[in-house]
């Protein structure tokens, strides 16, 4: 499906301890991509883990669907009224995902906060160009870098990941550099 296989699993054994991990995203982020929206019933946000970003766009949006391969990172998912979690197994096809989250053409927003890397990217696609609603349906992805703590402790960071980043699997590698794109798909 849209989920590498071979990355399935890789965040399991530590889910209670990613939920405290994971950084929030500011407020401020959650309200643009609002404005950037016509209608405000309906969000995805694939690959969620445990929901730090489907929390944020549930302020916004009446409903918001977030699921995720992983159902240990599920199980932790942080609760809210309008936030329902969804397990999607690798088994589970395009069709069955579409019909799942909402049907075709159900969907205002879809959000992926820093997982993108680990997707098929062109059945990814597929599946958010099926969901949107058009006109005004949007795809947002998002990410971050490195973090910066101190002048001691950054250039130890730096060092950590020069030398190591050649030996990461390649489609983690993407999770190194910020960024963030907007879509009308």
């Amino acid at each position: 499906r849209w989920k590498k296989q071979k990355m399935v699993g890789l965040f399991d054994k530590q889910a209670e301890i990613y939920v405290d991990a994971r950084p929030s995203y500011p407020r401020e982020w959650y309200s643009m991509l609002a404005a950037r929206t016509t209608l405000h019933a309906l969000a995805w946000d694939g690959g969620t883990g445990n929901g730090q970003a489907a929390l944020g766009v549930a302020e916004y949006y009446d409903q918001v669907i977030g699921s995720d391969v992983s159902e240990p990172q599920l199980k932790c998912g942080m609760p809210h009224p309008r936030v329902r979690y969804l397990h999607t197994p690798l088994s589970m096809s395009d069709d069955e995902l579409v019909t799942l989250i909402g049907g075709e053409g159900s969907v205002d927003l879809v959000t992926v906060a820093q997982a993108v890397h680990w997707f098929d990217l062109p059945r990814f696609y597929n599946i958010v160009t099926r969901l949107l609603q058009k006109p005004g349906g949007l795809l947002a992805v998002w990410g971050y870098g490195s973090v910066v703590v101190s002048p001691e402790f950054d250039p130890i960071m730096k060092r950590f990941f020069d030398t190591t980043l050649p030996f990461w699997n390649s489609d983690a590698k993407m999770a190194t550099a910020p960024f963030h794109f907007l879509s009308r798909m």
